[in-house]
């Protein structure tokens, strides 16, 4: 049985749960609460799975995995079918670019603990922060969404979503949840529809997460 350390909101965590479903694979949720008591990532218990105190971390057996997109390509090569990457070499790369952009470019700038040291270190209000998030967003997305038209209209894997798909939906999840403007962007909101109506996708929301309140 796969353990999936996971918080409902995290982004992070919605990735994985979209790849653990698009694989059909069983996994246990346990519940990481990222703000009652401090952030439940930071108790000792936790510290002594995953030291980054981050979520996601998946374990599988004795092996114990942090960071979402190491995760992503661990199923991909313990779990091969379906796959979750293009089998061409340059397709595969340009999913990873985009994926990696998300990850790793509107991500982190935006994250809960980014967000948590603007307001409570740095005082920056409520409407500061919000434009911030919603800056970084738009440059980010703005890019994906140059980057899709070679896609043509197609999902990363054809009519199959993948490695791609789990990074944006919960990206966008996010886009709408600040309330930024997603009019600009065409080709991510048509490969997000295509997406939400997918039981693994439907699955993986946060609102129906076990923890969610």
């Amino acid at each position: 049985m796969l353990t999936l350390y996971s918080y409902w909101r995290s982004s992070a965590a919605y990735r994985v749960r979209i790849a653990l479903n698009l694989k059909g694979l069983t996994y246990e949720q346990v519940p990481v609460h990222l703000v009652k008591n401090g952030g439940q990532q930071h108790a000792a218990e936790y510290q002594a799975l995953n030291p980054q105190q981050l979520v996601p971390l998946l374990v599988d057996g004795e092996v114990r995995i942090a960071q979402s997109l190491a995760i992503l390509e661990y199923l991909d090569e313990v779990y091969p079918v379906p796959a979750l990457l293009p089998a061409d070499p340059a397709q595969r790369a340009q999913v990873r670019a985009l994926a990696l952009h998300i990850a790793c470019e509107i991500h982190p700038l935006n994250n809960l603990r980014v967000l948590q040291y603007l307001s409570d270190r740095l005082g920056v209000d409520e409407e500061a922060k919000n434009a911030w998030y919603r800056h970084w967003v738009d440059t980010g997305l703005t890019a994906v969404e140059q980057g899709l038209a070679g896609f043509e209209g197609r999902l990363s894997l054809g009519q199959r979503p993948g490695y791609l798909e789990a990074c944006l939906l919960p990206q966008l999840y996010n886009a709408r949840r600040f309330n930024c403007a997603l009019d600009a962007y065409p080709r991510i909101l048509a490969m997000a529809a295509r997406c939400e109506s997918l039981e693994a996708f439907r699955q993986a929301a946060p609102e129906v997460q076990p923890d969610a309140p």
